[in-house]
């Protein structure tokens, strides 16, 4: 059982760069630019942040004290698990407030993905070093397997062999996601329609993720000020929304995915109860979702180990129209990783904020009161929080 007491914590402010392709603002600058938007939407200096969560691998925590004037800082942590790391330091940013740590924590996250070095660049600069870098290196690169889309299409396929799933969920939650992002206007892919016959036209990349499955790269950054509940009810910024409960799972052999025991567990699959149960609620009473997409695959896989329906049958749970606005649970109404932009994840948590604030526009989910924010990393790193007004 988690010592983290439902509502301790809440998201007392926001705030994000513009998504582009291409920019000449540096990594940290973008950094910068999105943390000091969440200080003034929480209607406090940015020297008064007395806590850091980097989830990017720019930036230090002498960088965030002299950018941000801060004069105090009594805890700050990096976390590295790939897009569940925004997530996950939601979840840290929680227990360091609520147990009187610090108490205001900044959690950021952002990347100049398409503006940098790329795969096939030439461009001298440092390696990524990914979990597992021996196995990576020894194993599988020589082999030619260097991609996410090339590690993850051995689960995916491991998946349909399995359960017989049908390919229309990945379709589905393509052309959702798509069209939520047609009614905002922070999304990249805004006003570039998708239809079936495109989604279907596609490239085949690596069996079974067609161009269409894969995320965007963007540049950009996001931030989120995290404080005691009672703290941002009297701030004086936007309306808080509540945390009612956070939780981090990994699989077995988080490093090694072709040797794991079970090559479909995932690690929000540990990490789901655990927060269901701290929250105190149940699956169906959730009003939205914004799950981490990093490819479609990873939102139907993400959803049955959650608990939403069994293994091999998420692509007839998001059918219909469910995750639709105006559906029993609208998923990833800001267009996700898919057709809105790629940093890591955090504007998932930043959207969750905005539909929970009524403040979501044309992709308003009426009533919205409860949500859930996934992420998603590396090998199946998962992180989880369940938040409400």
């Amino acid at each position: 059982m988690s010592g983290y007491q439902p509502d301790a914590a809440a998201i007392a402010g926001i705030g994000e760069t513009e998504y582009t392709r291409g920019t000449d603002k540096s990594g940290l600058q973008l950094l910068m630019e999105a943390s000091l938007k969440a200080c003034a939407d929480a209607g406090i200096e940015s020297g008064a942040v007395d806590g850091l969560v980097m989830t990017s691998r720019v930036g230090t925590n002498e960088d965030f004290v002299a950018s941000l004037g801060i004069t105090d800082l009594k805890f700050h942590a990096h976390i590295k698990i790939g897009g569940a790391s925004p997530v996950a330091g939601l979840h840290l940013a929680c227990h360091a407030v609520a147990s009187g740590i610090a108490e205001r924590v900044l959690v950021s996250a952002g990347r100049n993905a398409y503006s940098s070095m790329r795969l096939g660049a030439t461009d001298a600069g440092p390696r990524v070093v990914w979990p597992g870098d021996d196995i990576r290196r020894n194993l599988e690169y020589p082999y030619g397997m260097i991609a996410p889309m090339q590690w993850y299409s051995l689960h995916a396929n491991r998946w349909f062999h399995e359960t017989n799933a049908s390919r229309e969920g990945m379709a589905t939650v393509a052309l959702n996601t798509r069209h939520h992002a047609h009614l905002n206007p922070r999304a990249w892919f805004r006003d570039r329609p998708m239809s079936r016959e495109d989604y279907d036209a596609s490239p085949m990349l690596v069996t079974p993720f067609k161009l269409l499955d894969v995320c965007l790269e963007t540049d950009g950054a996001a931030a989120i000020l995290v404080t005691r509940a009672d703290a941002a009810r009297h701030a004086g910024g936007k309306p808080p929304v509540y945390v009612a409960a956070t939780a981090e799972g990994h699989p077995d052999s988080p490093d090694d995915l072709s040797n794991r025991p079970d090559i479909l567990g995932m690690g929000i699959g540990k990490a789901a109860p655990r927060a269901l149960d701290i929250a105190g609620i149940h699956l169906d009473e959730l009003d939205f979702a914004e799950i981490y997409d990093c490819f479609t695959f990873i939102v139907l896989r993400q959803l049955e180990e959650i608990g939403f329906c069994q293994r091999g049958e998420a692509p007839d749970f998001v059918a219909n129209g469910r995750i639709a606005l105006g559906g029993e649970l609208p998923l990833n109404t800001h267009g996700g990783l898919l057709s809105q932009a790629h940093i890591s994840g955090m504007n998932h948590v930043v959207e969750a904020v905005r539909q929970l604030r009524g403040d979501a526009g044309q992709a308003q989910v009426a009533g919205a009161h409860l949500g859930l924010v996934t992420g998603y990393g590396d090998f199946g790193d998962g992180a989880i929080a369940i938040l409400h007004n």
